[in-house]
């Protein structure tokens, strides 16, 4: 007997041990992603053929220590290559692992090249020719710290190269990993399997030859054992023929039904291609299907649903897996009661939103993704067909309801608020409660939510955990399309990195405000291009600015100069150091017909053009960030050590009567009146005069302040 070892994904090793040990191998052991055993060359073939859950089976030849490049050379040279393949056989190296010797798996797998074309060399053979496209037989070196394991790929390529499936939907499920799943789901061959999102339909497949009893390996055409010199053709053909018979008899004799929903119709055709190429097409029931809309197929009473729903890789898509999840959950329970499911997926807080427990979860890699097999008996507690409805209505218990009550009543207050005022834009709810610590703002129809950095004594699980409420609570309550909630997860910045991009997309739309059309961008930034809690203020300058010539410094979006403009002011100067939100405030000025010499933008380091410009302005609006050291400035900022250093300057460039509009969103900030008086101003507090409603519970947001240059 030989020494093997099978290699699979991390989680799977106790299920593949146990299907080994069905096909004959013996002196299993259990390792890291991976079972070795020992069989004869006939159990050998045939674990080949019939493993469901095997990645790559390795005809172990050599196990060493290696240290250092020298000990790989030496372990792979100790080996009698000759012995195993001969010269005309074309073979690769596939290395796999790292130590701190061997950092490059390219490198591990020259060096192990070059003692087995070394090896036949110093025998006076003719070296064997290295193909990377088409090889006859691989050479696996698995490396794992200092331990080596060296050998023979039985298959020649990955054993999930089932040869049915030519095309696939996004994101597509390994053969191997779909078959562990239906293996892990709590499915038997006598009961009925539904997938309602089948993509290509690789998981049905799978169940459908197992329950035909259909190898798996049946229609690959090449193994790399045929290249290796021991290969037995006898034994092989006719564990291959035995096979052959099984498949072809075995699809007459299955009674299982098996259910396919899918509802891309291009994937759904590859889905029934691939069944047909398997040899379990007639097996399969695939049709049209929206799982937020699922109904229990006739036949299919107390079966097992089992599916792989998209979860998507960042938080930002969660809006609409969100609505997915709970729908499918809702509709788990109305129509299956009675029946199992397993769900499979990367996001534990996703899967919350099925609203069910799980009585079983098996934890398995996906690739890079640490996912969960989570397996439910179906109830069908909390959810109801509404009465009256039309099909298909349902209605659940509240999600977060503490936080949903606060959003009802936020709502109730702040929307006959805003229509009166002439907003489109205000915020709904701001952290009101310590455990939902979210902004919600409303942009017309979409609603932007920005999660907050939890503390640090909020486990990262049970914050995300609350994040997933808050998406599922403001969705149930506002009846917001999912497409139109927007999420951004933030921390409280410093300085202007609450600028940073997020995507190109360049997706925007106009609000208007008081009258002043605004342009917004909800999607590819942390802030939108208008900051709601400056509404009030920029109402106000709108009013100052009458036949004055305005200064707008750190300018954002110009959304101050637009209402400066269309207040009346005679000119308007727009400085700020991104050409970006330049760009957008000239926008801004162009949607409400405000273009012409009298607007000026100015691109530049605000600190450093205001100790170098010589103009004079009647009325300046300065909000700095809160501190900056931004590589594109000439120095630091903090606006509470430089706000006099700011006022110095501000003053040398306003006439005798102006004002300067101050404003920051430093908490606590002091204002320095003795230094203020030193250069001839006053100072006024007008911070609860600019404090919109939908900002009135957050007094610190921002300061603000009427500077007046005291006539001579």
């Amino acid at each position: 007997m030989n020494q093997y070892l099978a290699i699979t994904s991390r989680g799977l090793e106790n299920l593949l041990a146990e299907e080994l040990e069905q096909l004959g191998a013996q002196q299993i052991q259990v390792v890291h992603a991976g079972v070795r055993f020992k069989a004869a060359q006939a159990e050998a073939y045939r674990c080949c053929l019939w493993t469901r859950v095997a990645s790559r089976i390795i005809q172990v030849l050599g196990e060493f220590d290696v240290r250092d490049d020298m000990d790989l050379y030496l372990g792979a040279t100790a080996i009698n290559w000759p012995n195993y393949f001969s010269s005309n056989t074309r073979i690769i190296v596939d290395f796999n692992g790292t130590n701190r010797e061997i950092r490059n798996s390219q490198y591990g797998a020259l060096k192990v090249k070059d003692a087995i074309v070394d090896r036949f060399t110093k025998a006076d053979m003719p070296r064997p020719n290295i193909d990377r496209q088409n090889p006859d037989l691989r050479i696996h070196m698995r490396l794992s710290g200092e331990k080596g394991v060296l050998g023979l790929d039985m298959a020649g390529s990955g054993l999930h190269q089932r040869g049915y499936r030519t095309d696939a939907g996004k994101a597509p499920l390994r053969e191997t990993h779909a078959a562990a799943l239906v293996m892990k789901s709590g499915w038997t061959s006598e009961k009925p399997l539904l997938d309602p999102m089948c993509g290509s339909g690789t998981l049905l497949i799978e169940a459908a030859m197992i329950a035909a009893d259909i190898a798996p390996g049946i229609k690959r055409k090449r193994w790399g054992f045929e290249s290796i010199k021991d290969f037995d053709r006898e034994t092989w053909l006719e564990i291959h023929a035995e096979a052959n018979v099984k498949a072809r008899r075995g699809p007459a004799k299955v009674e299982t039904k098996f259910f396919g929903r899918e509802q891309d119709r291009r994937v759904l055709s590859i889905a029934r291609a691939n069944a047909a190429r398997a040899g379990v097409s007639e097996l399969i029931d695939f049709d049209y299907g929206d799982a937020t809309q699922l109904m229990c197929p006739t036949g299919f009473e107390n079966g097992v649903i089992l599916c792989n729903p998209p979860y998507g890789e960042r938080l930002g898509t969660t809006p609409e897996l969100i609505s997915l999840y709970t729908e499918f959950g809702k509709r788990l329970k109305l129509a299956f009661t009675g029946s199992s499911a397993a769900i499979y997926s990367a996001s534990n807080e996703l899967l919350s939103c099925l609203r069910m427990r799980a009585d079983k979860q098996f934890k398995l890699r996906n690739g890079a993704l640490d996912c969960v097999l989570k397996t439910y008996l179906i109830t069908g507690g909390g959810v109801q067909q509404v009465e009256g409805e039309a099909e298909g209505k349902l209605e659940e218990t509240e999600v977060a309801p503490d936080f949903a009550n606060r959003l009802k009543k936020n709502i109730a207050k702040l929307s006959k608020w805003a229509k009166k005022e002439g907003v489109e834009c205000y915020r709904l709810y701001d952290a009101d409660l310590p455990n939902y610590n979210a902004a919600i703002d409303k942009y017309q129809d979409f609603l932007v939510i920005q999660e907050y950095a939890a503390p640090k004594s909020v486990p990262e699980e049970m914050a995300r955990r609350r994040l997933m409420d808050i998406l599922r609570a403001t969705i149930q309550v506002t009846g917001v399309e999912n497409d139109k909630v927007i999420l951004k997860v933030r921390e409280r910045q410093k300085g202007k990195s609450q600028y940073q991009k997020l995507s190109s997309a360049e997706r925007h739309m106009n609000v208007n405000e008081y009258g002043v059309q605004l342009k917004v961008n909800l999607y590819d930034y942390l802030d939108t291009g208008l900051f709601l809690d400056h509404r009030i203020t920029r109402r106000k300058l709108g009013e100052m600015a009458k036949g004055k010539d305005f200064l707008n410094l750190f300018a954002y979006t110009g959304s101050a100069s637009v209402h400066a403009a269309c207040g009346g002011a005679k000119s308007t100067t727009t400085v700020d150091m991104s050409n970006t939100y330049l760009r957008w405030a000239q926008d801004n000025m162009a949607l409400n017909g405000q273009v012409g010499r009298q607007h000026q933008f100015i691109q530049a380091d605000c600190l450093q053009w205001l100790q170098e410009v010589d103009e004079s302005f009647d009325l300046i609006f300065i909000d700095p960030p809160t501190f900056s050291n931004s590589k594109r400035m000439t120095q630091s900022f903090d606006v509470q050590r430089d706000h006099i250093m700011l006022m110095e300057n501000l003053k040398r460039m306003l006439r005798p009567g102006g004002q300067i509009v101050f404003s920051n969103n430093k908490r606590h900030f002091k204002m320095d009146f003795d230094k203020l008086a030193e250069l001839g101003l006053t100072a006024k507090n007008i911070s609860d005069k600019t404090l919109p409603l939908d900002f009135a519970r957050n007094k610190q947001i921002h300061n603000c302040w009427i500077i007046t240059h005291k006539e001579d």
